[in-house]
């Protein structure tokens, strides 16, 4: 079907997705949300805008074949990681994006919004690779940020800062990438046997590609991909590397008994018993989710079934936060696979209010699967999980329902304080992309610690810049012998154009600008970025604070740390993980909002090394406080 306003080509819309249908469906869903907001009593009085053009970043996704021109159902289009660092040192925050074609990109922050391309000085654009996951992390404790970035069966590849805003491979000496490479995804750094040097651990997903390669050199991924959980054989052991504090790494899963088999796109830690040896939750995005707890560095036990007795189905996206404020960390995990289903997405294309009211149901499941392998489900959840902490070593009770974290075909998690009132908010990136319809990303503002509240419309991230619903897919080649085209170039001349739609993987909140409160860059799929610019300083009397941890006996970045605090009566706890949002780990300073607070009494921080710091009043807000571990 041609498209109004885009001559010179022949432009292709599938005509399964029901556009028209769509743009009501989500101006009907803003207007809801614009009078539901007059009843809220969380602040909301400010917005974001896209500056993309302003920022200067010209990077775009760009999918391997499997992904777009010749889509089909495998994991490749789960996405790539976007990771944010100060690389160079002169106190702004950087982004690096991640891609599958065209190589990986750095760009440097030089101020007032404005981003530099770095990316040939630095020596990350890792070309040739697919990659999938970036992680900033100190691993030698120079001060400055390192980098490792997964990639599909193409080795994972560990980068040293050597300052400047250069970087050195040194996977080879490092150790972290050896055997047989894996289908990699997300990798998170944490010192598990509180030696004070960050150990590593790397997701695998399991076996969606065969030993074929595509026109740009990727593995040709499998026709039956998402069934491969089916079989044992297609499962990857996910390791762990204990970083032995000489630059090399060594692979600790057998020894500390963590060998992980299942398909696991991310992880994520916390010390739940708050002993000082962290914790590991891993995703499975088909299947249950495993909770490991860290016997005194040792050893990890799975303890899933005592503290989540049921985990969602086909989780993507995780992040430990202290939601209602009482000094526990509960968990977020959010659930693609289980929206997945052929039902759910017939039933999208007929009935929109599946894209906008989720909930839980069994049934779209138990119709998709056979009998046998939904039993195998009996101990998950079908969507989005909130865990509340009951404390006591209790098992987490799931609420999302409750709070209003349900949302649809979700990916990453990125929490944070948008609105600078105390109470931590998440962004949630959504949507599938070619050849299927628009699904939008979701913010939820944190109304007191009570319920989530969806705000994405009333803060102007809904609709995007542009038209989600034309998005340019892929183009294809009607010069071709016609028994050698595409399908959808057949028959037909010229320039041949196939449309697709917006759709968001992973995302990073920090302050782009500098203007004190918290922004959003995205990593979309097939697609540039966003870079969601907050106007939230210029509508209200803004007070925050940043803590940024340097350590001495633990890790130079504090990975692992909890730092509180206190306002009079009010506290905010945080636990310092790094995790940014899907398939990221980030090297950024901790924010806490204040709302009406006008002051900050005292900082409690206990650092990973188990020591105890309280920094007290007076404490200037409105800027970043750098807190020393001491010896």
């Amino acid at each position: 079907m041609a498209v109004a306003g885009l001559a010179d080509a022949t432009v292709l819309v599938p005509e399964a997705r029901p556009q028209d249908s769509v743009r009501a469906a989500l101006a009907a869903n803003a207007a809801r949300q614009r009078a539901d907001a007059a009843n809220w009593k969380v602040f909301h009085g400010f917005g974001f805008q896209d500056r993309l053009p302003e920022s200067g970043i010209t990077f775009r996704h760009v999918p391997v074949d499997d992904g777009a021109r010749d889509y089909k159902a495998v994991h490749y289009d789960h996405g790539t990681a976007i990771a944010a660092a100060d690389v160079d040192g002169d106190g702004r925050p950087d982004l690096f994006f991640v891609n599958q074609r065209a190589g990986n990109q750095l760009w440097r922050n030089v101020g007032g919004g404005r981003f530099a391309d770095i990316t040939s000085q630095a020596g990350v654009a890792m070309a040739g690779k697919v990659s999938v996951g970036a992680s900033f992390a100190d691993i030698d404790n120079d001060g400055r940020p390192d980098l490792l970035v997964t990639t599909v069966r193409q080795g994972t590849v560990l980068f040293h800062n050597e300052g400047g805003g250069r970087f050195r491979d040194i996977t080879v000496e490092a150790g972290v990438s050896p055997g047989k490479a894996g289908h990699g995804s997300g990798a998170v750094f944490f010192d598990y046997d509180r030696d004070g040097k960050l150990d590593l651990f790397i997701c695998n997903v399991g076996v969606y590609t065969r030993n074929e390669k595509g026109r740009a050199g990727e593995y040709v991924g499998r026709s039956d991909a998402f069934q491969g959980w089916q079989y044992p054989e297609r499962s990857e052991t996910s390791p762990l590397f204990r970083n032995r504090g000489d630059g090399r790494f060594e692979n600790a899963s057998e020894a500390t008994g963590l060998v992980h088999r299942a398909w696991s796109g991310d992880a994520t830690f916390c010390d739940l018993d708050a002993d000082g040896f962290p914790e590991l939750y891993v995703l499975s995005m088909s299947g249950e989710d495993r909770y490991y707890a860290n016997r005194q560095g040792s050893r990890f036990e799975d303890r899933t079934a005592a503290y989540f007795p049921k985990t969602p189905w086909g989780s993507m996206g995780v992040k430990f936060f202290d939601q209602n404020r009482d000094g526990l960390m509960d968990l977020f995990v959010t659930d693609m696979h289980s929206d997945m289903t052929t039902a759910q997405i017939n039933a999208g294309d007929t009935n929109l209010t599946v894209a906008f009211e989720r909930t839980k149901s069994d049934a779209w499941c138990a119709a998709e699967w056979k009998p046998e392998l939904f039993r195998r489900a009996t101990n998950s959840v079908f969507g989005n999980a909130f865990f509340q902490n009951q404390g006591s070593g209790q098992a987490f009770a799931e609420v999302s329902a409750a709070v209003g974290a349900e949302t649809y075909w979700p990916w990453g998690v990125t929490v944070a304080d948008f609105n600078a009132d105390g109470d931590e908010d998440v962004f949630v990136t959504a949507g599938m992309g070619y050849p299927l319809r628009y699904v939008a990303n979701s913010l939820l503002l944190n109304e007191g610690g009570q319920r989530f509240l969806n705000a994405e419309s009333v803060l102007g991230l809904e609709p995007r810049r542009g038209d989600p619903m034309l998005r340019e897919a892929f183009t294809l080649d009607t010069a071709l012998p016609e028994d050698r085209r595409h399908p959808l170039a057949k028959g037909r001349t010229g320039k041949v154009r196939v449309m697709g739609v917006a759709s968001s993987r992973s995302s990073v909140s920090l302050d782009v600008d500098g203007d004190g409160d918290l922004d959003l860059v995205t990593n979309e799929w097939n697609d540039a970025p966003q870079v969601l610019i907050s106007d939230l300083s210029a509508r209200t009397t803004l007070r925050f604070l940043q803590v940024r941890l340097v350590g001495t006996m633990s890790n130079r970045d504090g990975l692992g740390a909890t730092v509180r605090v206190h306002c009079g009566s009010r506290v905010q706890t945080r636990f310092h993980d790094g995790k940014s949002g899907y398939l990221a780990q980030s090297s950024l300073p901790l924010y806490f909002g204040l709302g009406s607070d006008t002051a900050v009494d005292r900082i409690e921080v206990v650092w990973p090394s188990g020591r105890r710091q309280v920094r007290t009043g007076p404490i200037p807000l409105n800027g970043t406080l750098e807190l020393v571990e001491p010896q």
